[in-house]
C-alpha cells in the first residue's frame, strides 16, 4: 500500500510539472489524455463495476458539455457560474440526463441493455442538428471563459491546471465510492443481481442510481472538453465517441481501478503522436483492441500487475531475461505489422493506381518508406517483414521458456501457509 501511495504520489507531481516541461502543443494533448481518463473511469463506474456495457456513453459526454456551454453564455456571457466552476452544470446535466436514461435502460439487462443506450446516442446525434436554439445546428455553439478568482484562463497553462484538479478531485470521488455499500452493490449487480433481489434489494434502483453517476462524472468530463475548446457541437454525440472510451477502458483493463485512466491516456496520445504520420492509426487501434481482447483480457493494467506478481516471486533479476524477451518478440512483432500495413496501404492508395497505370503494364513504381524505396516485387520488400515475423516468434519461444523454467524451479507452496497466506481468509 506504501509502494502505491508512493507512486501515485509522484504520478501526480509529474502532471503537476508537466506544462513546465512540455511545449503547448503536449500540453494540449495533456488536456486530451486527461479529459479521455476521466471519461474512461466514469464509464467504468457502469461496465466495469455493475458489468453494464453501454453503447452510448457519449449522451452523457455531450450533454454535460452543451449544459456548460448554455451556463457560460448565461447572463449575457457573463456566465452562470464562475470559470472553475462550470464543470458543476456539465455534472448537473449529465446526472439529470442520466437518472432519465438510465430508468429506461436499466429495465433489460445484456444485450437489450445496450442496445438501448446505443439507440438513445443515435437519437441525440439525430435531433441534435434540428434544435438549433439548444445545439447550435451544424455549427455548434461558441463561449469564452471569463476570468475569475485572480485567473484569466486565456493560456493553455492555466486550462491544464484547471482540468488536472477537476479531473483529480473527480478521481478521487469515483474511488472513494466504490469503496462504499452502493460501491459493493454494484458489484453485486455485476455478479449476480437475482441473489441481491432475493436477499430484499431493489436491484433496478440501484442500477439506476449508478447509471446516473456514471452519467454525471462523464458529464463532467464532457464539460472539462468545452472549457478546453470554448466550443460544443452535435458531433459530441457520435458512436465514434461512444466505441472510443469503451476501446480505452477495455485496452487499459476494467478490473482496475485506474486501468481505463491508462488505456485512455496512451490511446489518445498514440493518436495525437500518430495520426499526422499515417492514415492507418485507427487500424492500429482496432488491431491493438483486439489482441489485448485475445491475449490480455485483463487490460495493459493487468500485465502490469502479472509482471509485479512475477518480479516479487522470482525476484526482478530472473524475470529481467523473459521480460527483455517478450518486449523484443513485441517490437519485432509491431515493426512487422506496420511495414506490412503501410506497403499494402501506399500498393492500394488511389495515387499509386495512378502511378502504376502511367507507367504502363507490367510495370510497378517502388513505394517510398522509411527513407527507402521498396520494389513490390523485389526479394528484400518481402524478406525484411518475414525475418521480424520469424525474429519475433524466436524471441516469443525463448521468453517461454525462461519462464517454464522459472515456474519449474520455484519452490512448491504448502497448502497451509497458502491458506494462511490468502486475503479475506478466516477461522
Amino acid at each position: 500500500m506504501k509502494v502505491r501511495m508512493v507512486l501515485l504520489a509522484a504520478g501526480v507531481c509529474v502532471l503537476a510539472a508537466a506544462p513546465l516541461l512540455l511545449s503547448d502543443g503536449l500540453v494540449n494533448a495533456a488536456i486530451s489524455m486527461l479529459i479521455a481518463a476521466l471519461f474512461a473511469c466514469a464509464y467504468n463506474l457502469l461496465c466495469g463495476q455493475a458489468g453494464m456495457l453501454s453503447f452510448g456513453h457519449s449522451a452523457y459526454f455531450g450533454v454535460g458539455a452543451f449544459a456548460t456551454i448554455h451556463a457560460m453564455n448565461a447572463v449575457d456571457g457573463a456566465g452562470l457560474l464562475p470559470t472553475p466552476l462550470m464543470p458543476l452544470a456539465g455534472a448537473l446535466g449529465g446526472l439529470l440526463f442520466g437518472f432519465a436514461a438510465g430508468w429506461f435502460s436499466t429495465q433489460r439487462t445484456g444485450a437489450y441493455f445496450a442496445m438501448i443506450t446505443l439507440a438513445i446516442a443515435e437519437l441525440l446525434h439525430a435531433i441534435a442538428p434540428q434544435l438549433k436554439g439548444v445545439f447550435g445546428g451544424e455549427a455548434g455553439i461558441s463561449s469564452m471563459r471569463m476570468p475569475a478568482w485572480g485567473w484569466d484562463f486565456g493560456s493553455t497553462t492555466e486550462v491544464y491546471y484547471l482540468t488536472l484538479a477537476w479531473v483529480l478531485a473527480s478521481l478521487a470521488g469515483l474511488y472513494l465510492l466504490t469503496r462504499t455499500p452502493l460501491g459493493r452493490l454494484a458489484l453485486g449487480i455485476r455478479e449476480n443481481s437475482h441473489r441481491l433481489r432475493f436477499l430484499g434489494y431493489e436491484v433496478h434502483r440501484v442500477s439506476v442510481l449508478i447509471f446516473a453517476l456514471s452519467g454525471m462524472f462523464s458529464g463532467i468530463a464532457g464539460s472539462l472538453q468545452v472549457l478546453s475548446n470554448e466550443s460544443a457541437n452535435y458531433v459530441m454525440f457520435d458512436t465514434s465517441l461512444s466505441a472510443a472510451v469503451v476501446l480505452n477502458t477495455y485496452i487499459g483493463g476494467v478490473h482496475a481501478f485506474l486501468g481505463p485512466a491508462l488505456g485512455a491516456a496512451l490511446v489518445t496520445f498514440f493518436g495525437y503522436a500518430v495520426s499526422d504520420l499515417t492514415q492507418s492509426w485507427l487500424l492500429y487501434q482496432g488491431v491493438l483492441f483486439v489482441l489485448v481482447i485475445m491475449f490480455m483480457p485483463t487490460g495493459l493494467a493487468g500485465l502490469l500487475d502479472l509482471a509485479c506478481g512475477s518480479a516479487r516471486r522470482y525476484g526482478a533479476r530472473a524475470v529481467a531475461p523473459a521480460a527483455g524477451l517478450y518486449v523484443l518478440a513485441g517490437g519485432a512483432y509491431a515493426a512487422a505489422l506496420v511495414f506490412l500495413t503501410e506497403l499494402l496501404q501506399r500498393l492500394f492508395s488511389q495515387d499509386y493506381r495512378s502511378l502504376a497505370q502511367a507507367a504502363g503494364a507490367g510495370h510497378w513504381p517502388p513505394v517510398r518508406m522509411f527513407g527507402h524505396d521498396w520494389t513490390p516485387l523485389g526479394t528484400w520488400t518481402w524478406v525484411a517483414p518475414a525475418a521480424l515475423i520469424v525474429a519475433g516468434w524466436l524471441c516469443w519461444r525463448a521468453a517461454t521458456a525462461v519462464v517454464r523454467r522459472l515456474q519449474e524451479a520455484a519452490p512448491a507452496v504448502p497448502a497451509g501457509a497458502a491458506g494462511m497466506a490468502s486475503p479475506g481468509r478466516t477461522a
